[in-house]
């Protein structure tokens, strides 16, 4: 099939059966990898054809907008789309988050990949099978009911026929039917089964899989030269003394960002530590060292903003028989990526082709079209999975700098590994809190008034289409700000109780700290969820109550009720030695999903160790 996958879009109805006698290995082969030709055929996602193309050999190729984290979205697309169209894992190949390719689902965050990419694919399964076996009861002559479609072939009292017999050429055309039959209850096959994933063999196996395990003809490597601050500025380099050195191809130096490329990644290594020595800097602000980070932040301009209010909760904890207040503070975390942040490009022929574990490709693209000021319809960003990542860590930014360098160093494929420093120094981190809780009991042991205060910067500046999202943008010089406090509404995440309290007030102070700071799972759930379970376990203390039935007491949720006292079954720990002690906690995942209760039983050694 002698055709270029751009014209092949071109042609492609709304559902592709009968185009392709080879299969979706001959239009999306790995060799896609090697600079895959855009596509021009805008993508809809109503239509069957953005999520999901049967082949007329029985094989079927699936379409996802999400990216592979170690969540395992590969093998449970294939699960979900065997299951509709009753066939064998085998004959479904799955295509990852890829621009003008798949579909633009943003970023893949939030636990949504199943609850929204499975189920459009599920969608678009089902109203394929439904087409297939009208047609095949069509050509029979008899009631659909009696046509079975399996492994991509229809059958029918002993007659069979593969989908190119079946269609004969003819072009299908059709949106997904969102009252199609699904088979998620009635007749899985597939989904809910633990299968054998190629993924982790391929890991096992150290096989080509990861972003940072591609290897292209004639690549060249590349490190880049970072500062010691946020600020700093480049106020001189002088490179001819590293010119000469084995492997040396060129120096980049865009205001002050400074990347080296070489022949192999280890000159790539050396000839960066060369070049820092070469390079003169301004170093800028530096970070505050004469007070703590909480005392830090909590001087700060804040943003302030109520995020819930009802009742006179000040009166209500004035007048309350039992008053506590506690603190709490969580400090910046890193993700800690176990394998530094990688990606790959090539700019030819006035196209860029990026490849990278992005978790979001298309916001990503907008990105880099702001920060190149080149066309987006010029850009293509392949998803490759990379070292798993739970949150917002350097993979936007290598990418970048990876384009960066391709578009200065046209026709050869420029791989940028970050290296430990680059990673765990410059990636955006989960963002410092500060947690304030005030309350009243009354002599029942009931909470008469709640009041919460906490203190974060933004939780989520991921690449959405602003060049200042990405961290060279920081050194070009080209009057590129900083992303500023990002998503506020992460930092609010679960703050609001989920107990029945009458009076109580929710109140954020948002700042601008000084780190880099994006995603980190759950935002600010986790640092709510922490002050407000452990003020809860000290509010069960003063009230003299069971922390369990404390928080039972308070809640009228049934599905909350149900899960905590599931826990309470399964945690016998009555008549405790001294020095030993269980401390629960009770949440939703963002107060509309899934419930969780945990227990954890403790010891504290004589010489202040705690033990789990």
């Amino acid at each position: 099939m002698q055709v270029k996958r751009r014209d092949f879009f071109k042609q492609l109805g709304c559902i592709s059966i009968g185009f392709s006698m080879l299969g979706p290995a001959s239009c999306y082969s790995q060799d896609n990898r090697y600079g895959a030709d855009l596509g021009t055929r805008p993508i809809n996602d109503d239509q069957i054809d953005a999520w999901l193309r049967v082949f007329e050999d029985g094989t079927t190729l699936i379409l996802t907008g999400k990216m592979e984290l170690g969540q395992g979205i590969g093998i449970a697309l294939k699960q979900v789309a065997a299951d509709e169209l009753n066939t064998d894992v085998s004959l479904i190949q799955v295509n990852l988050a890829e621009t003008e390719v798949t579909p633009d689902e943003r970023y893949t965050a939030g636990s949504r990949s199943i609850e929204s990419s499975a189920m459009s694919v599920r969608y678009a399964a089902a109203t394929a099978r439904e087409l297939i076996l009208k047609k095949a009861a069509q050509k029979w002559k008899v009631d659909q009911a009696q046509v079975i479609l399996e492994n991509g072939e229809v059958k029918y009292n002993g007659n069979r026929l593969n989908l190119y017999q079946l269609l004969e050429g003819e072009r299908i055309e059709q949106k997904i039917d969102r009252s199609a039959k699904i088979q998620a209850k009635t007749a899985r096959n597939w989904v809910g089964k633990p299968l054998p994933r190629q993924d982790l063999q391929k890991m096992v196996r150290a096989e080509q899989f990861y972003v940072h395990d591609l290897r292209f003809p004639g690549m060249v490597h590349a490190r880049v030269v970072r500062p010691k601050t946020y600020t700093s500025k480049l106020k001189s380099l002088e490179t001819s003394a590293i010119e000469k050195e084995p492997g040396f191809l060129k120096v980049i130096k865009l205001g002050s960002f400074v990347g080296v490329l070489a022949e192999e990644e280890y000159h790539a290594i050396t000839l960066r530590t060369k070049l820092k020595s070469l390079c003169q800097w301004d170093n800028g602000e530096v970070l505050p060292t004469e007070t703590s980070l909480k005392e830090h932040i909590a001087s700060l301009p804040t943003d302030d903003n109520q995020e819930e209010s009802k009742g006179d909760y000040d009166q209500a904890i004035e007048n309350a028989a039992v008053r506590h207040e506690a603190s709490y503070y969580k400090p910046y975390i890193m993700h800690a990526a176990n394998g530094p942040s990688c990606a790959v490009a090539l700019f030819k022929n006035k196209e860029l082709h990026v490849w990278t574990h992005s978790q979001g490709v298309y916001p990503l693209r907008k990105s880099i079209s702001a920060l190149l000021d080149l066309s987006a319809d010029m850009i293509h960003v392949k998803g490759v999975p990379g070292s798993g990542c739970y949150g917002h860590n350097g993979a936007d930014d290598v990418a970048a700098e990876a384009a960066l360098m391709a578009v200065n160093y046209p026709g050869k494929h420029v791989r940028l590994q970050w290296m430990r420093d680059d990673e765990h120094g410059w990636e955006p981190y989960g963002t410092a809190m500060a947690m304030k809780l005030e309350a009243g009991l009354d002599n029942n042991g009931k909470i008469m008034g709640w009041k919460y205060d906490f203190w974060s910067d933004g939780h989520s500046t991921r690449p959405g289409g602003n060049a200042e999202s990405l961290l060279p943008a920081r050194f070009l010089d080209q009057g590129y700000g900083v992303p500023g406090a990002g998503f506020r509404g992460g930092a609010a995440r679960n703050s609001r109780p989920l107990y029945a309290i009458d009076h109580l007030q929710v109140h954020s102070h948002i700042f601008q700290g000084p780190l880099r700071k994006s995603a980190l799972r759950g935002l600010g759930a986790y640092a709510n969820i922490f002050a407000i379970e452990c003020f809860m376990d000290e509010l069960a203390e003063k009230a003299g109550m069971d922390p369990l039935e404390f928080r039972l007491t308070h809640l009228e949720n049934e599905r909350g009720k149900a899960c905590i006292n599931q826990l309470k079954r399964r945690v016998a720990l009555d008549n405790l030695p001294a020095r030993e002690g269980v401390g629960y906690a009770f949440s939703q995942y963002k107060n509309s999903a899934a419930y969780f209760a945990v227990a954890a039983h403790v010891q504290v050694a004589k010489t202040g160790q705690v033990l789990v």
